[in-house]
């Protein structure tokens, strides 16, 4: 935030919206209602230009009033940090409202794992300030210095120090007359209002002070189209100039498809438009080459010199339109890094995290400016590094001597010490005495010596001198750039130079002097051409510096392979070498023609006022405005328009000279993320891009998708797009049908029906729904197995609307790498994070599952279509059908459309998936759907399979997932008519029924199975099937049996023989039905079986 001092008054900006938020006592802020009966939608069209501005007011207050009613709600989990001093701004400090403090804050190191509370101050940050920790909003109401907010305007001294405006007098500091030396207070960060601020900026300044060509197009429907202007088309039939000709052939003989051709060409002809304004939108549906398109575009205007702002909503964003457009620059450029200066990066390094972009480095504002600082303010160091390395070169031998001159000072030198360290000082006054005469003469002798060797220490000096100015700039790219090999052979260098005190030979003296001079001219060789922008280094001087630094680099290795001045062809060839280094050398400029600089701004504003593309998001542009650029821009292309409030894409569209703006979007998809229901009715989070595209705006139509198989296509093409979209020749090729996992369920696109999952809140009031978070983790378990196997390169996606899903999911994944560079990646991010992503394998996870068909914001179709169109072969779909149906939403289309196509699949047809909800729902405890899952996991079963409520019980007390995937896989098998071999059985070995009926099958070390065959009605059939009892400890079996023994004297002979009865099929048994009304004979032969064996066993008399 900057701040100037005019008339002894200093001016904040956007104070009008601080004295807002400022005003609002703790109970305004505390009611959600505070604004509603006061802002009015947002109209369509506008009468003027100041209705247009007045009308986004209002819902920019409520906004920020919702933006800070939502961080009181998580106020205790608020980032903090402790005030050790408080003290007045004197000359800034004035009643009634200008209460300007500097505080100084208590920083100290903390665990990554705490770092998410630790308060890491910025400029526009809104915060409060109290005498305790608040453990809830009301607590801010009971603090001592009551409630007093204040916005930070300075951060100083490494984050510790701060200049705030606070919204009233820091009482603890008034009361007492003095600064606060002790005592606690501390800082509660809540909200920042940076870009509220500067929206706020854009919308309250006067209309005649800022361009206003591009608002004025948009505020009706007459619109401008420069693509029929006649003025346009009678310049088009004169000669163009050989640069537009062949932009225009590079268009079209690229490899852009033909509406991507049409898309550049159409605003190349609206940048040649001079006499009106007007606006251009490019709609870029998911996978059409957007971004693509838009690094084509830029390079175009690049090679046409024409001074472009390239905006977008996210830091991530701006990147990525960089990376496209360095791409395709760096693929035509030919003379190296030249020109990568008229390109500018700008915004704040630790939120863009560029130092993981070094591609980036080179256009990064900040750090051209690291190196133009110290080049501009180091006097003339390119001038004698340039001298230095041509005198060399030219009187090799000469610096030699000199060099052996000054060595044989310096021994002298040292020996002398030596020899006044053996004195004792016993002999000091006579030494004295002596030493005075002796001095002189020595004087005398060594005059002329020091004559000779005086150039020499001067020139080392200066060297030295040099060399340290330089060490500074070498880091900047040197520990990033240079090889390892090639660092531990500078470290063994360097160890090798200490260890040797002998005398140099000439060979031995020129390499090391010339790799030191040349090495230090080739640094300012690579970043002068690099950095400076083409207006002051010609493209013919660029290529005499490049051939200078492939001269160096050649001599250098000649040095390094001539051994001797006596090795054959040896010196001819060195000859001809510096003569040839000499030459280049010398037809390089001694120096540049570049204004004089006083600070480091003065730097970035000349970086930015020579720059061709300028690259930033839409809220820092504001930035340009305030930089009083004397070279005014041509054009604005916004990127990812229709994610940002109209209200805020209006900063860049302000900025001086701008004639036409190029908005790239699809307002199909996510919309700019708005806190307040009341702003959100009110149109707020519409963007530009929306309001134009619904008043019937000309839109250039992207109709080629290459990204998703035909399949994940075919369903957001027919309902956002009216099957506008063709699907790519590469997409549609066989290659492109890529299975990574086996079953149609895992086919490249499919509905999974969770039906019994469970949506809950967590501590942050956001949803999640953790037997879904547990299908996944199967999911990326199976593909993560397959990727062990088949070695094939796999990314993986997981979206979620919900950010407490996002975390479970996140949790449960951390063995998984989500590092670029590996084979098998797994990102798990919101629909909002994953907004131009796309991964090989997308898993999408809805969350809701109830009864009323309540799917919440979920129900947004931008949303849904963000999350739909991000996967390339596969896109699996988890969700509770009933829920989804029940909405009445996009998602009722989904999935009747994903039945229609037969790609819709239960989760229960895995089995894996299956046993993986049965352990998710014990983790749960929840008993009611555990007591009627035997039909999901064993559907398709020879057996059915019914639970004792006994056996649910003891799961849930266990809790171990791991254990009841290893129960339920014994029970699969058992369900199957599988049986343990007699002899590995566990046999009850005493008389009583349970003895004939109880089976208990080990499951680990300490826990057995116990489970028996029961005899139940269907229709009109008796049938048998497995009923599973209870899983238990050995040394509780028996206590079990006693219990059973009572049930199972209560059964009838002719129940007891049907539970003995086996039919065997090969080696497996299969259930036995017997029909009721025909099978009294059969049941009676069995019966009088059985009596016979129990009466054998004397168990009928019991």
């Amino acid at each position: 935030m900057e701040t100037a001092e005019v008339k002894k008054e200093r001016v904040v900006a956007g104070r009008g919206l601080i004295d807002f938020v400022f005003s609002w006592s703790l109970t305004d802020v505390l009611n959600s209602n505070f604004y509603k009966y006061k802002v009015w939608k947002i109209p369509m069209t506008f009468s003027t230009v100041t209705e247009y501005k007045r009308s986004f007011i209002l819902p920019l207050l409520e906004e920020t009033h919702a933006d800070l009613l939502s961080c009181m709600a998580s106020l205790p989990q608020a980032p903090s940090c402790e005030i050790i001093s408080v003290k007045r701004i004197t000359k800034d400090y004035k009643l009634p409202k200008d209460f300007f403090y500097s505080i100084v804050l208590k920083l100290s190191k903390v665990k990554k794992s705490d770092a998410e509370g630790t308060y890491k101050p910025q400029c526009g940050d809104v915060i409060a300030i109290t005498d305790a920790k608040p453990k809830s909003a009301g607590d801010l109401g009971r603090s001592k210095i009551s409630y007093v907010i204040a916005i930070v305007l300075g951060v100083q001294d490494n984050l510790t120090r701060l200049s705030i405006l606070s919204s009233k007098p820091i009482l603890l500091v008034e009361d007492k007359m003095k600064d606060i030396k002790s005592g606690t207070l501390f800082a509660i960060n809540l909200i920042n209002l940076t870009t509220n601020i500067r929206i706020w900026e854009e919308l309250k300044t006067n209309v005649k002070d800022h361009n206003l060509n591009i608002i004025q197009q948009v505020l009706q429907t007459n619109f401008v189209d420069v693509e029929n202007c006649s003025i346009c088309q009678h310049h088009l039939k004169k000669k163009h100039s050989s640069a537009y000709s062949n932009i225009i052939a590079r268009i079209r003989s690229s490899e852009l498809n033909e509406s991507q051709k049409s898309a550049v060409l159409r605003c190349i002809d609206t940048r040649e438009c001079h006499h009106q304004n007007s606006v251009k939108m490019i709609w870029g549906p998911p996978g059409t080459g957007k971004t693509k398109t838009v690094g084509f575009l830029l390079h175009s205007l690049l090679k046409m010199n024409c001074r472009t702002l390239t905006c977008a909503p996210t830091n991530t964003a701006v990147l990525e339109v960089t990376e496209r457009l360095l791409k395709t620059a760096k693929e035509s450029m030919e003379y190296d890094t030249y020109s990568l200066a008229d390109i500018v990066l700008f915004g704040n390094g630790e939120k863009m995290k560029i130092k993981d972009h070094d591609e980036l480095l080179d256009v990064f504002l900040d750090h051209r400016v690291d190196f133009l600082e110290k080049f501009f303010f180091s006097s003339s160091v390119w001038e004698d590094s340039l001298i230095s390395t041509i005198s060399f070169l030219e009187h090799p031998e000469r610096q030699y001597g000199l060099y052996l001159t000054n060595r044989r000072v310096k021994d002298y030198e040292e020996n002398k010490d030596k020899k006044n360290e053996v004195l004792g000082k016993g002999e000091t006054n006579r030494n004295q005495s002596e030493g005075t005469s002796d001095k002189s003469s020595r004087d005398k002798k060594d005059k002329k010596g020091n004559k000779v060797s005086n150039s020499v220490i001067v020139e080392i000096l200066k060297e030295k001198e040099e060399k340290k100015k330089v060490e500074d700039m070498l880091s900047l790219k040197a520990e990033k750039k240079q090889p390892k090999h090639e660092k531990e052979k500078e470290k063994e260098q360097a160890e090798g130079d200490k260890k040797c005190d002998d005398f140099l030979t000439y060979e031995e003296f020129m390499k090391k002097r010339f790799g030191c001079i040349s090495k230090r001219l080739s640094f300012y060789i690579v970043n002068l051409h690099t950095h400076l922008p083409t207006s002051f280094v010609s493209q013919q001087t660029a290529k005499k510096m490049i051939s200078a630094f492939d001269s160096l680099k050649s001599f250098q290795k000649l040095l390094d392979e001539v051994v001797s001045r006596d090795k054959p062809g040896g010196c001819l060839k060195f000859s001809v070498a510096r003569t040839e280094c000499l030459e280049v050398l010398k037809s390089l400029p001694q120096k540049f023609p570049v204004p004089e600089f006083h600070d480091r701004w003065d730097i970035k504003k000349f970086c930015l006022e020579n720059a061709c593309l300028i690259f930033c998001t839409v809220s820092s542009s504001a930035k340009l405005h305030a930089g009083g650029m004397s070279n005014a821009l041509e054009l604005v292309v916004i990127d990812e328009a229709a994610q940002i409030k109209e209200c805020e894409s209006a900063i860049p569209l302000q900025l001086p000279g701008v004639r036409h703006a190029i908005l790239i979007g699809d307002e199909k998809q996510l919309p700019a993320t708005v806190k307040s229901k009341i702003s959100e009715e009110a149109a707020f989070g519409r963007s530009l891009f929306e309001r134009l595209a619904m008043l019937g705006h000309k839109k250039h139509l992207l109709n080629v998708q290459h990204r998703m198989h035909p399949s994940i296509s075919l369903f957001p093409n027919g309902e956002f797009y009216q099957y506008q979209i063709l699907d790519g020749p590469n997409v549609k090729n066989q290659s492109y049908n890529r299975r990574f996992l086996r079953g149609t369920m895992y086919d490249s696109y499919s509905f999974i029906n969770i039906a019994h999952g469970k949506e809950e809140f967590d501590n942050k009031h956001s949803l999640k729904n953790m037997v879904e978070v547990a299908v996944i983790s199967e999911i990326v378990s199976s593909l993560h197995k397959n990727f062990i196997e088949t070695k094939e390169n796999v990314t993986i996606g997981i979206i979620s609307p919900y950010k407490a899903q996002v975390y479970a999911i996140q949790e449960n994944l951390k063995i998984y790498s989500d590092d670029d560079s590996s084979d098998f990646t797994v990102s798990v991010r919101s629909v909002d994070g994953f907004q131009g992503g796309e991964e090989d394998v997308i898993i999408m996870s809805t969350v809701r599952c109830n009864g009323n068909g309540s799917v919440g914001f979920l129900s947004n179709s931008q949303r849904a279509n963000a999350g739909l169109t991000r996967a390339r072969y596969c896109l699996w779909i988890l969700g509770n059908a009933e829920t989804l149906i029940r909405s009445g939403s996009i998602w009722n289309k989904l999935v009747l459309d994903a039945k229609k196509r037969r790609c819709f699949h239960n989760a229960e047809e895995d089995k894996n998936l299956a046993y993986a909800i049965a352990a998710a729902l014990v983790d749960l405890n929840q008993l009611n759907i555990l007591l009627n899952i035997d039909s999901i996991l064993f559907r398709n079963a020879r057996w059915k399979v019914c639970f004792d409520d006994a056996f649910w019980r003891s799961m849930v007390r266990v809790k171990n997932n791991e254990l009841c995937k290893q129960v339920l896989s014994l029970l699969e098998k058992l369900s199957n008519g599988w049986r343990q071999p007699q002899k590995g059985r566990n046999v009850i070995m005493h008389d009583k029924i349970s003895s004939q009926l109880l089976e208990y099958y080990k499951v680990n070390d300490q826990l057995y199975l116990v489970w028996t065959i029961d005899i139940i009605q269907e229709n009109s059939n008796h049938i048998q099937v497995l009923k599973v009892l209870d899983i238990l400890p050995l040394s509780s079996i028996a206590e079990l049996e006693k219990q059973l023994e009572i049930l199972f004297k209560s059964y009838q002979l002719d129940k007891i023989s049907r539970c003995k009865y086996k039919c065997n099929d090969g080696d497996l048994i299969v259930p036995m039905r017997w029909s009721i009304s025909n099978g009294t004979a059969e049941a009676n032969r069995v019966k009088d079986l059985v009596s016979k064996a129990l009466a054998a066993l004397g168990l009928i008399d019991n």
